[in-house]
């Protein structure tokens, strides 16, 4: 049986930006005809290919395969229309834009490449001796179109075509090879540890997942090895060309660096993998400042002229990809670390990186997920119980009017015309305010909606002209609002609210909140083969399924604790409340008796988690006024503070990384930066006391989100308040046990954990959860230290 060649696939559009681009990074513009239309763009397009004649056939499928050596190379895309005037075809390629149409002179090259990709491929499969090519502007504010028509004999574009794709082909030649080696060495690649209790079963259910393009939740206590359960079959699937390429994603720096080391675990063994980590702009840029433009920055002008040549360098010299080596390519070539990390990303193996990076609306990878073309992308999402916030997040948009106010009046001098414009979006907003005492639920946001395309055309005239920075910088802070919040209106389903609110600063904000993020996030994933999601607090596990996919039949596993339970002791303090009813300087000073009496009966490094800073500093004067003069001195005390910089929290954390004869008991705040992500194993952490059930405080948000889910019948205060409560609470009793070897105690502080729908959370390895008293707890904690170290 003759073997298949292999098949490389690439959009039309990556096909000419990547080839063809040329030229500076310079992002003062936005809304120029070479910019990346907005999502309002598309109804531009669907209204534009309305009002043409029968003869137009909008959306057209074009994919053509190409012989090359070794392989053939699938270029695929959608044609925005063909018009057949009178046996003459045309292909019509429409772009959207903010500018003035009299500053288009001629066709973008990229987006006139893109057109006589198209031409060709129809030319070649319907044997046209010609083909016409139409290029179509519409100003997005006025819908006023420009067009420029040019026709190409088949034979012209032809020798076009093939140049195009001899370019190509030494990189698709290189994708083939690269591939041949790591599937070959992904095949020998062999589990690097021995098995822990129930990690097989879970790297087989990942496996199964990938195989049968499916979704996987995945619940695992810390310590079951859930990164390398993922990463590794995973890995197996790439060798047996189940996907092409693995997405990590994750919120948290903490994590990305255990998903680098599963990789490199498996490197050391043999396995031929190229990984990157993708490194935020402002913090792998090499100028002070992310100024991207030729005048402020070296690197970005010329960069299109240079970083082809220095990523095929990187990618044909090694297999390391790291930030080092990243960063000393990009001063070798003078380009744009950060841009050229992402071309980087294209031709890599696995891609470990931010959720943003694949579900943002306004910030994912133009690369894979646009246009529509799918790719065998295998996505693991760590920590994934942080995408339902996020998701919320990136899916949400707001405007403040004062913005529009501010901005007013810096340009009204200059620029009476976007002054004006900004007015009428101001007097919108002003009669929206006089009628808003609290907030309001909207059922439309029409009457601004043009009014918004208007200001951000007028905003983009401005910003091409404008030489303040300061100034510009307002203008251009705004200007993204606007943008984001019109993307965001072309979402608009029963997913969302529109509300308005008058804020405690008297600010005034107009927002489009996505309530439930599964759709926005289902249509990324539907872009890839496979997605496992994993975390050691996905619970309760339908509260994630509802709000992470919108598919009925996903997988779900609880992977079993490989702990004993013997090494820890759990108990819920019967007789304190954070009620606000009851927050009074006896029931402080209770809190910092079980803090006091739990460190008296072992010594050692503890963690005491609250649910404010103000209810944080009480205990901690009611603790300090507890003890002793001899427990001072043996009892350290740090405390988290509100505004703590990188540098701070390295200090914080390293205080429980030293030796000492007495106690440490660090207070912060649960939901924190120290509550979630944090490893501190043995001896660095014996105890947590988790002060609270976690529920997020009483606001207008969070009753928006309960009245919603209880009209969609899904418990709205469990939904709002309890799941994401108690998910803080979890991540922050798992900061004790971290490893096999690991002993601890963890008090649960607040009477509501003895109630039903508190413990129906609990995850499965809490049965044995015990309420006791404050005046048993000292007893309890020193025989529990007594046992185990019998």
């Amino acid at each position: 049986m003759e073997q298949q060649m292999p098949v490389i696939r690439i959009s039309v559009r990556s096909l000419v930006e990547f080839i063809l681009r040329e030229g500076d990074i310079d992002n003062r513009t936005g809304g120029g005809p070479d910019a990346e239309a907005m999502q309002l763009g598309g109804k531009i397009h669907r209204r534009i290919q309305k009002r043409m004649g029968s003869n137009y056939h909008a959306e057209v499928p074009l994919k053509t395969e190409v012989e090359c050596e070794g392989f053939l190379l699938r270029v695929e895309g959608r044609a925005d229309g063909l018009i057949d005037e009178d046996g003459t075809i045309l292909i019509d390629e429409i772009k959207g834009v903010l500018c003035a149409l009299d500053k288009i002179q001629k066709p973008v090259g990229v987006h006139l490449a893109q057109a006589k990709c198209y031409a060709w491929m129809y030319g070649s499969q319907h044997e046209c001796a010609s083909m016409g090519v139409q290029m179509t502007y519409c100003q997005m504010e006025t819908e006023e179109i420009k067009r420029f028509r040019q026709e190409y004999t088949f034979e012209a574009l032809d020798i076009w075509f093939m140049e195009l794709v001899r370019e190509y082909e030494k990189w698709a030649k290189f994708q083939v090879e690269w591939r041949k080696i790591r599937n070959a060495s992904a095949k020998e690649a062999v589990f690097p540890f021995a098995y822990r209790k129930g990690q097989k079963e879970l790297a087989a259910s990942v496996y199964r997942t990938i195989l049968r393009k499916k979704k996987l939740f995945i619940q695992a206590p810390t310590g079951v090895g859930k990164t390398m359960a993922a990463v590794f079959p995973a890995v197996k699937a790439l060798g047996e060309g189940l996907g092409e390429k693995i997405f990590y994603l994750t919120a948290k720096t903490i994590t990305r660096t255990v998903a680098e080391q599963a990789f490199s675990k498996l490197k050391e063994q043999g396995l031929r993998c190229k990984v990157i980590t993708l490194t935020a702009k402002e913090k792998i840029c090499f100028c002070e400042r992310t100024e991207c433009n030729p005048d402020d920055c070296p690197y970005a002008k010329g960069h299109y002229d240079r970083v082809n040549d220095a990523v095929y360098e990187l990618l044909t010299d090694t297999d390391e990809m790291s930030r080092e080596a990243l960063e000393a390519q990009a001063k070798k070539h003078r380009v744009c670390p950060f841009e050229m990390a992402l071309d980087v990303s294209v031709w890599v193996d696995a891609v470990i990186c931010d959720y943003n990076y694949v579900f943002d609306p306004n910030a994912h990878l133009r690369r894979f997920f646009s246009e529509g073309v799918s790719g065998e992308y295998l996505f693991l999402i760590d920590e994934a119980h942080n995408l339902v916030e996020r998701g919320r997040q990136m899916y949400s948009a707001q405007i403040y009017k004062e913005d529009f106010l501010t901005v007013k009046r810096l340009v009204k001098t200059e620029s009476p015309k976007l002054s004006k414009r900004l007015e009428e979006c101001n007097r919108i907003l002003l009669t929206m305010k006089k009628e808003c005492e609290n907030y309001q639920i909207l059922d439309s946001v029409s009457p601004i909606y043009l009014k918004l395309v208007n200001v951000m055309s007028e905003m983009e005239n401005y910003l091409e002209d404008c030489d303040d920075r300061g100034i510009r910088d307002t203008v251009l802070d705004l200007y993204f609002s606007v943008r984001s919040f019109l993307n965001i209106y072309e979402r608009l389903d029963d997913s969302y609210v529109i509300y308005c609110e008058l804020l405690h600063d008297n600010r005034f904000m107009l927002k489009l909140f996505c309530v439930n993020p599964a759709s926005g996030l289902q249509e990324f994933l539907d872009m890839g083969r496979s997605a496992v999601f994993f975390s050691a607090t996905l619970l309760p596990i339908q509260y994630y399924k509802r709000l992470l996919s919108t598919e009925k039949d996903n997988y779900a596993i609880y992977a079993e604790s490989s702990f004993d339970p013997a090494n820890r002791l759990l108990v819920s303090g019967a007789d304190v409340s954070t009620r606000y009813t009851l927050r009074t300087e006896e029931m402080y000073g209770r809190y910092a008796q079980y803090i006091r009496r739990t460190v008296k009966a072992k010594r050692g490094n503890y963690l005491a988690f609250f649910p404010s800073y103000r209810f944080m500093e009480a205990v901690y004067d009611a603790f300090l006024e507890s003890q002793t003069e001899e427990e001072k001195a043996g009892t350290e005390c740090v405390l988290q503070s509100q505004f703590m910089n990188e540098e701070a929290r390295e200090i914080f954390l390293e205080t429980f990384e030293e030796t000492r004869e007495g106690s440490l008991v660090g207070f912060c705040v649960m939901g924190g930066i120290f509550s979630e992500g944090i490893d501190l194993d043995r001896e660095k952490l014996i105890g947590a006391f988790i002060v609270g059930t976690g529920l997020p405080q009483v606001c207008n948000e969070r009753e928006i989100l309960k009245n919603y889910f209880d009209k969609e019948g899904m418990q709205g205060f469990d939904y709002a308040y309890l799941y994401p409560g108690m998910n803080k609470v979890l991540q922050a009793a798992g900061r004790v046990i971290r490893t096999e070897e690991d002993k601890g105690v963890i008090l649960l502080l607040d009477d509501r954990f003895r109630e039903s729908r508190c413990r129906e959370t609990f995850p499965r390895e809490w049965r044995d959860c015990k309420v006791c008293r404050l005046d048993e707890i000292e007893e309890r904690v020193a025989g529990f230290w007594e046992r185990s170290v019998r």
